[in-house]
């Protein structure tokens, strides 16, 4: 499997967007269902309460640990620290605190530039183009779109496609 870097949503403020306006557009049961459909996972779900992150950030740093060989494992330490701890990853100090063993000159580099912002733009552009328009998507050998966080079951039967296909 690879992660790749996608810009869901690149209009929310530098700081982030208020929980409360999310709630706001998407109704109070969005947080109980994504709860419910983690815990179905046996996954933990405890997102940051105040603050919906801009991820712009934490995706051009993964993509610097990409480039140094370390992105599985920066990757799945930034989510877990999102979806399990609610660290806000669109706040630079945590980052850099979350990211600490990443070359620091490295990272500060990355924070202070434009780096990688071509590279998260093209991949959310790619993405987009083969019909991704949420997180997470999968695209399942090149050929089959499975939107949203499916149920195992939805997975089979693409797997199961596909193989049909071949």
């Amino acid at each position: 499997m690879t992660w790749l870097p996608f810009d869901l949503h690149p209009e929310y403020p530098r700081a982030g967007l208020p929980r409360a306006a999310l709630t706001a557009r998407y109704g109070d049961s969005f947080q109980q269902r994504l709860q419910e459909r983690f815990a179905e996972e046996g996954l933990a779900y405890n997102p940051n309460p105040e603050t919906v992150p801009n991820s712009f950030d934490a995706l051009r740093l993964t993509e610097l640990a990409r480039d140094i060989g370390r992105h599985e494992e920066i990757h799945s330490r930034t989510m877990d620290a999102y979806w399990r701890d609610g660290v806000d990853i669109g706040d630079r100090d945590e980052l850099r605190r979350l990211l600490h063993d990443l070359p620091a000159d490295d990272v500060e580099r990355v924070l202070a530039t434009d780096e990688y912002r071509e590279r998260v733009h093209a991949s959310t552009a790619h993405a987009q183009s083969v019909g991704v328009n949420g997180i997470p998507a999968w695209v399942i050998d090149g050929k089959l779109l499975v939107p949203g966080a499916q149920p195992r079951a939805v997975f089979e039967r693409a797997f199961e496609q596909l193989a049909a296909a071949s």
